[in-house]
């Protein structure tokens, strides 16, 4: 399978937050991730980059 992975940007570093990501839905201000599992994770921040080829999602949190 070729699911995404999302990771947060925090200190120029990246961290994974969630694996085989199968959604990513804005939600009242924030970002609802929902992975192939059905798991859901919030983080409060914007999309910085896609890697499509990679099938990474990069996310710069504003609340940490």
């Amino acid at each position: 399978m070729c699911e995404a992975n999302a990771y947060l940007i925090k200190d120029g570093k990246e961290e994974l937050f969630m694996e085989a990501l199968d959604t990513v839905e804005p939600d009242d201000g924030k970002l609802r991730l929902t992975n192939i599992f059905g798991e859901q994770k919030f983080v409060k921040g914007h999309i910085a980059r896609l890697s499509l080829v990679d099938h990474k999602v990069f996310i710069e949190p504003t609340d940490l």
